[in-house]
């Protein structure tokens, strides 16, 4: 299993291309799509995760892992679907309506990837109809909102009440994140988790599914 091992050490140290050789060697000599996905892909990521959680790298580290990941997820992706690899669920992520950064949300939902997740990610400057018609016909249970700005944020309670209106509240759940967002306010607004950052995100979702 030393490739396996490889792929992990090469993702932690962000060579894409390394990663990207390694995967294709390892679906080459026929191991199986799951153990390269989960014993590679999500174990390097997984490394990276909790390195960044202990502040012993930083974003720029963890975004070129991040890049190692899709390098690595793009070559298993159809093998992934014609072996139908079980995921832990599916996640919506986007930016806020008005909101158009997105270096954050982009990183929670590799991450998530990273995790085993299935991200359906919209992009920037969502709507919060267009959250609730994603995770209704994906058929997700957590939707994912990052705000960097404040004058966004009241677009993360209206997500939170259409939930409710459509009677959906308890099937589709709602984690907040970004600079400006706190506890407190995903508190206030009805949300049912906060993430202080990507690799939070990934544990709060977890939980939020029941797959922590």
């Amino acid at each position: 299993m030393e490739i396996l091992r490889d792929i992990s050490g090469s993702l932690e140290r962000g060579d894409h291309e390394r990663v990207a050789e390694l995967v294709r060697r390892a679906m080459e000599e026929g191991f199986p799509v799951a153990a390269i996905l989960n014993d590679g892909l999500i174990a390097g990521m997984n490394v990276v995760g909790e390195k960044f959680r202990v502040h012993e790298i930083f974003l720029p580290d963890v975004l070129l892992a991040a890049k190692a990941m899709t390098a690595g997820m793009e070559l298993l992706k159809p093998a992934l679907i014609k072996d139908e690899v079980p995921s832990r669920g599916k996640v919506v992520i986007g930016s806020v309506h008005g909101d158009l950064h997105d270096i954050g949300k982009n990183l929670v939902g590799i991450m998530l990837q990273g995790a085993g997740f299935e991200v359906i990610d919209l992009g920037n400057d969502v709507p919060p109809e267009r959250f609730i018609d994603a995770a209704v016909d994906e058929d997700a249970p957590v939707i994912g909102m990052s705000a960097l700005l404040t004058t966004t944020m009241v677009t993360m309670k209206k997500v939170v009440e259409l939930i409710g209106a459509r009677g959906l509240a308890g099937r589709v759940k709602v984690i907040v994140g970004g600079a400006p967002v706190s506890t407190e306010f995903a508190r206030e607004i009805g949300a049912d988790a906060y993430g202080y950052d990507a690799a939070n995100a990934v544990e709060r979702v977890k939980a939020l599914v029941g797959a922590a």
